[in-house]
């Protein structure tokens, strides 16, 4: 009978697969050794492969290049990184050596997109899509932007409030887009998003606002999934009123001419992950050109706001086992090293589920576990896989650690966690590095955060560095450098 872990995987999956394999019996990541990574930096680590960020970006990029000329589609395509999905520099500068554009979300976003114009790595060129409801800093800064001279500033329009603080804050007319706001998906608990304009009143709110108004020039139309790119009934419907919607403004206004699919592709989460990519934006781009074709209007260019796609699956976190609790004749918990809550709160906000895999001890017995944070919290907890109610793992033994790896964590879980804030239950951020290659192809690992110590944590809560606790000698100091560490 075949009880070993690695026969669980091979039973139920083709493996190993292109990111995955295991070498000497523990688990490679892109052919990085995770375990020489647990050997060298400990755990609870988490990490980011640039490299994937790129990978990720050509292959969409040759998704829609192949389909354009597949269809003889005349429109372009162009691929915008959804920056809220991780503002670190090390993410952007990877993200714009493919010389993509840019999606904001808040006032924030045009202080980064100032700072990376300042350093070079983008230019008057780059298109900057902002989106996102526009309060009055917001605004602000958008019309800072453009009044220095990025003309490429497309500010979505998400409410008729925000056309007349644009106006104010621009010295020159300004290229707009409008957003649709689109019917949810019927499981949630209102009709419509909250985001953008009625999709019954878009052609109305151009004609009444828009089309007379010297300022302003209509120049796309953005609609968003909030379920992101799927092959279903709903979203082809979504995207069809779209495309409906984009047809009868172009005959009004000859200087629409962008398409803005907003929702992105999904991320593998399991290693039965299937997804059509090419399939899907070959769909895509055939209603679009049949839709338009047969109202004899020109087919748009399309824009992608691509946040999860671009930098999910270059990242992950590596945790250990400390120990086993057998709370009654069903439950068996594994207890980690950190809290869910704190580095994977999506895995706790909205019960996402993640690609999970043990790092080491593949080929010892597997046995049914739950995984349990260190919290003292009841909801700091892993129970199931994607494709399976259940998590299987190589049995505890305290005299070997077993350590576990989450992958594909690169979206969101830093921001939503508060990273370098204070966190549930005062736990500290994990120790986090950036593995890039050299011009030979080899190998490059960087600290960029060490773990979060209680100096950090009580300075941040407002106590002073005078007590009897404080040990200079226990912590660590380093000096950053663009968020690196140097001693």
């Amino acid at each position: 009978m075949k009880t070993r872990y690695i026969d669980l995987i091979d039973q139920t999956f083709d493996f190993p697969q292109e990111e995955f394999r295991l070498t000497n019996g523990t688990l490679s990541f892109h052919d990085i050794d995770l375990m020489q990574l647990v050997n060298q930096y400990g755990t609870p680590l988490k990490f980011c492969y640039l490299p994937q960020i790129s990978n990720n970006i050509n292959k969409a990029r040759k998704w829609f290049d192949e389909a354009i000329r597949k269809l003889n589609y005349a429109g372009t395509y162009n691929y915008c990184y959804c920056t809220k999905s991780s503002h670190f520099s090390y993410v952007l500068d990877e993200v714009l050596k493919n010389n993509v554009h840019i999606e904001t979300s808040s006032s924030f976003d045009i202080n980064i997109v100032e700072s990376l114009k300042a350093a070079g790595k983008i230019d008057d060129a780059h298109y900057v899509i902002c989106n996102g409801l526009k309060e009055r800093e917001y605004v602000k800064n958008i019309g800072r932007l453009v009044n220095n001279g990025h003309r490429r500033t497309i500010p979505v329009i998400d409410s008729i409030e925000e056309l007349a603080l644009l106006e104010a804050a621009v010295n020159f007319p300004i290229k707009l887009g409008l957003r649709i706001a689109s019917e949810e998906v019927p499981e949630v608990d209102f009709y419509t998003s909250r985001l953008g304009i009625g999709h019954k009143n878009i052609i109305s709110f151009y004609r009444e606002k828009i089309q007379s108004n010297a300022n302003f020039k209509l120049r796309m139309l953005h609609f968003f999934i909030n379920t992101g790119i799927r092959d279903t009934a709903y979203y082809w419907n979504e995207l069809t009123k779209c495309v409906d919607i984009y047809i009868a403004l172009k005959k009004e206004c000859p200087e629409l001419d962008c398409l803005n699919i907003g929702g992105g592709f999904p991320i593998k989460d399991s290693l039965a992950f299937d997804y059509n990519y090419k399939g899907i934006v070959e769909e895509i781009l055939t209603r679009i050109k049949t839709n338009c074709d047969r109202e004899n209007v020109p087919v748009p260019h399309i824009f992608t706001e691509f946040g999860s796609f671009t930098v999910g699956e270059s990242s992950g976190i590596i945790y250990s086992v400390l120990r086993q609790k057998q709370q009654n004749d069903k439950e068996k918990w594994y207890m980690i090293n950190s809290s869910f809550i704190t580095t994977l709160p999506d895995t706790w906000a909205i019960r996402k589920r993640f690609l999970m895999l043990p790092v080491n001890h593949w080929h010892e017995e597997y046995e049914k576990v739950l995984l349990g944070g260190i919290t003292c919290d009841s909801d700091d907890y892993y129970n199931c896989e994607q494709h399976n109610n259940s998590i299987y793992l190589p049995k505890f033994q305290r005299s070997q650690p077993l350590h576990i790896g989450f992958f594909n964590t690169g979206a969101y879980q830093d921001a939503i966690g508060g990273y370098g804030g204070i966190q549930h239950c005062l736990i500290p951020k994990p120790k986090k590095i950036i593995i890039s290659k050299d011009d030979e192809g080899k190998l490059v690992t960087q600290v960029f955060s060490n773990q979060q110590n209680y100096r950090q944590v009580l300075q941040l809560l407002g106590y002073q560095a005078n007590g009897a606790n404080w040990h200079e000698k226990d912590i660590s100091e380093f000096q950053f450098i663009n968020g690196f560490e140097t001693h």
